[in-house]
């Protein structure tokens, strides 16, 4: 899955939670859809409701939502309907949530896409909550769900409630919609040294948003202090977006503070993770630990792995896999099981059995499927990963750099370009394969049948798409390669003294990987000089080379100067 995929998260609730043939009947349609994946379908005998999750790319997702919704409106009948969660329609609420490379403000715009669809297509009435509502007063769901189903009819009668979108009109079969635009949710539990609930309890008062309630005097049988209403004072929490109880866990012999963070933007799990030690600390009490319920998005656990490495002030340009582990470690996620990465990060649970990647493989693997007399991978992967390796010397003296005796009070400043290089070394990691796949587009559209003139014609038009495309690859690893010089040349004039040569070295691989990729635009150039947006790519190619290749020559200039 490429780092810059967008993924949605969609968690529509349907109000069935007995009859399984319909449960499935309704996520078959979400299975049938491709880019997206069925991520876990929860049903529930005494709410008679099941909660579904699914998550992709935002296209995919919007449209398995709207198969599921269809089929939900043929299979439950409310009519017959009872159960004890509130609920207004057989798809009570339909939320999509951002996960990744994706904002609120975009996921809005799918939301009432998809609820328009809703609306006019199978004509149920569908109102929007939380983020994608058109007014602040249908922003909370409780409101828009006042009086539930059986009280329907009256509310689409008033001129207040008419829907967002589709009929003003009662369906007795399907009832209302709502769809939304809400946060990513994540369930945490903090694991305490203690069997007390009340304990527990105190500490989850103290940062829960809501608080504790006010109390005369003694802060547990005082008398409640009450408002002009009659309404019971509340002291609030030190954590914002967090909602948050108490509870033992007979299973682990332990008290957990059982926390449900609505906005990780404004409540991050690391920090959550920290106030509670620091509030369970004052109590006497230590954390043992933490525990995720369910999903969490991979820039969550990446963030928290910056956020511990920045308080032992260390470098942030570590990889992926290193970021998480320190997460793990320093939130004790391990503490009552193991913590599976592929199993508990979404980004990871999505990409499943990942495909076989060319950056997998071991350095004489590579040397040895390049060597092979299959044409691909070639020269155009070969200069991305040598771009690569060059940006990786430039984060390998950033982080020597920060790290360096009596460096102490610049570490930020390196490992600021450690988290570049880090960032252009995935980048080009990403185009070894790519370039490779670009390659093989091209033999496919060769391979495309010629005998009608339509077949003709569209064949020209593949052939011309793919070779456009094998430009384009090797072009953005001229660029990716370019921005790269900036890190090198950083390390050169400011960097650690003892490692220049490596920086040096990484500059030569920097022009290797410029002229390499620059030969492979040249070459699928040929025979497509009267194309005009081939003609864009070479000159923008032709401009790059030109300047790149400058400032090796300069910095290499330099490196030696130095040596």
């Amino acid at each position: 899955m490429s780092n810059l995929e967008r993924i949605i998260e969609c968690v529509p609730n349907f109000s069935e939670g007995r009859d399984m043939e319909k449960i499935r009947q309704i996520t078959g349609e979400i299975e049938k859809v491709e880019g997206v994946k069925l991520l876990d379908v929860d049903p529930g005998k005494a709410t008679n409701r099941t909660v579904v999750t699914m998550a992709g790319e935002p296209d995919a997702v919007v449209e398995a939502a709207f198969r599921a919704v269809k089929k939900a409106a043929e299979v439950i009948d409310m009519r017959t309907h009872h159960g004890e969660h509130p609920r207004m329609g057989a798809t009570d609420v339909c939320p999509l949530v951002p996960v990744a490379n994706i904002t609120m403000e975009e996921t809005v715009e799918y939301a009432r896409r998809l609820a328009q669809r809703i609306g006019e297509e199978l004509q149920i009435p569908v109102y929007c909550y939380e983020h994608a509502a058109f007014s602040d007063e249908r922003r909370n769901l409780a409101v828009i769900r006042a009086g539930e189903y059986e009280g329907l009819k009256e509310k689409l009668a008033d001129p207040r409630w008419k829907p967002d979108f589709g009929p003003a009109a009662f369906n007795p079969k399907t009832g209302a919609t709502v769809v939304g635009a809400r946060d990513f949710l994540v369930a945490y539990n903090v694991n305490l040294n203690t069997t007390s609930t009340r304990r527990a309890n105190a500490v989850a008062f103290d940062v829960r948003e809501r608080g504790r309630v006010k109390r005369e005097g003694d802060p547990i049988t005082g008398k409640i202090v009450r408002d002009k209403e009659g309404n019971p004072v509340m002291i609030p929490g030190s954590l914002k977006s967090v909602k948050a109880i108490g509870w033992y866990i007979e299973e682990y012999g332990i008290a957990q503070i059982s926390m449900n963070l609505t906005n990780l933007s404004v409540t991050p799990v690391h920090v959550a993770f920290d106030e509670v030690c620091r509030r369970a600390e004052a109590r006497g009490l230590r954390v043992t630990g933490s525990e995720l319920v369910g999903l969490i998005p991979l820039k969550a656990m990446l963030d928290a792995g910056k956020y511990f490495l920045k308080k032992q002030k260390r470098s942030l340009g570590v990889p992926d896999s290193e970021l998480i582990r320190i997460a793990v470690l320093s939130m004790g996620l391990n503490d009552l099981y193991e913590f599976k990465p592929e199993e508990k990060i979404i980004e990871y649970v999505l990409a499943g059995k990942p495909e076989k990647r060319l950056t997998d493989l071991t350095l004489e693997g590579f040397m040895n499927e390049t060597a092979s007399e299959s044409p691909a991978p070639g020269g155009g992967s070969v200069a991305a990963y040598t771009g690569a390796v060059g940006t990786a010397l430039g984060t390998m003296v950033a982080n020597l750099s920060a790290h360096k005796r009596g460096w102490d009070d610049r570490w930020e400043e390196f490992s600021g370009w450690a988290e570049k290089g880090k960032e252009i070394q995935n980048e080009l990691l990403r185009l070894v394969d790519e370039d490779t796949r670009a390659f093989n587009r091209i033999m496919e559209a060769f391979g495309l049948p010629k005998k009608s003139e339509e077949e003709k014609a569209e064949r020209n038009k593949a052939i011309r798409e793919a070779t456009l495309n094998a430009m384009n690859v090797p072009l953005q690893v001229m660029q990716s390669a370019e921005r790269a010089l900036e890190v090198l040349e950083t390390m050169v004039k400011t960097g650690n003294p003892n490692s220049v040569s490596d920086a040096g070295v990484g500059t030569l691989a920097i022009r290797t990987a410029v002229e390499g990729a620059y030969m492979n635009v040249k070459i699928n150039f040929k025979g497509m000089e009267e194309d005009e947006e081939a003609g864009k790519i070479m000159g923008k190619a032709n401009a790059l080379k030109k300047n790149a290749l400058e400032k090796c020559d300069t910095l290499v200039g330099e490196v030696y100067k130095l040596l």
